[in-house]
């Protein structure tokens, strides 16, 4: 454990050799999500499905990822996955964990993330009955109905990489540093307050586009939020990142086929 002394609490998982600790790396969970990273760089960014009357269409965090790098007079659609593999990697690093490539790994992550997924799915078709899951839960909803089916698709994957990179890994990181670092809270008092604090940004934060504000959207993102943060602080960032993209998947099709039966 003293390679991680100076991390969070919550961020030395990954220390032992089972699949808990091994899916919780940071390689591990770069490796994980690499393919999410290069669909969406190409879908969103490159391809012209992504397009809507001349239009491109991408995630608001990923958008603001690019208005902070241009701050810096840094340019360019490449530099938020840049970013990813650069925070993932050095987070690698600082750790000294093995340098492994784990197909079956991979691929435990991925089933797991797809329960995780299904069973937040479940959550909200109980707790949102009688509104449409796509109005309360797609960070696109304003423009969902003139995009493509595959431009869906694009941007539900990279709301699970962007909005957990922005509102798990640094938002949380940074409320822990201020919290447990700066005022000396404890481990056990802060996490509560670290995962409801994240949850009410990320909830406020799909606002910013042009959704009208409804406190049945407000609650549901907070309940989603909460959800997040708790398996990205309990299972990973790979695992987190991979069940809110494969959560809005699931709510792309089941939309797709309520118009079909409607």
């Amino acid at each position: 454990m003293s390679k991680a002394r100076n991390e969070p609490q919550w961020l030395r998982f990954g220390s032992g050799e089972g699949y808990f600790d091994r899916s919780h790396r940071p390689l591990q969970c770069l490796i994980f999500i690499a393919p999410l990273l290069i669909i969406y760089q190409v879908g969103a960014v490159l391809h012209p499905w992504s397009a809507v009357r001349g239009q491109t269409h991408n995630i608001i965090a990923f958008e603001l990822m690019l208005n902070f790098f241009s701050l810096f007079g840094a340019v360019g659609s490449y530099l938020p996955p840049l970013a990813v593999v650069a925070i993932l990697l050095g987070w690698h690093v600082a750790r000294k964990d093995p340098l492994k490539f784990e197909p079956g790994l991979y691929v435990a992550m991925g089933a797991e993330s797809f329960l995780w997924a299904v069973a937040l799915v479940i959550l909200f078709l109980a707790v949102a009955h009688g509104m449409t899951m796509q109005a309360v839960s797609h960070p696109v909803e304003h423009v969902m109905n003139k995009l493509s089916w595959q431009t869906q698709v694009v941007l539900s994957i990279g709301a699970g990489i962007y909005e957990e990179l922005l509102f798990r890994l640094v938002l949380i990181t940074v409320l822990n540093m201020i919290l447990v670092d700066l005022f000396g809270m404890s481990v056990t008092k802060a996490i509560p307050v670290i995962i409801v604090s994240s949850a009410v940004l990320f909830s406020l934060y799909h606002f910013l586009g042009n959704q009208q504000p409804t406190w049945g959207a407000f609650i549901i993102r907070t309940i989603a939020g909460i959800y997040f943060a708790g398996i990205f602080i309990f299972r990973g960032f790979g695992i987190d990142v991979a069940t809110h993209a494969g959560y809005d998947l699931m709510v792309v099709g089941l939309d797709i086929m309520s118009h079909h039966h409607g």
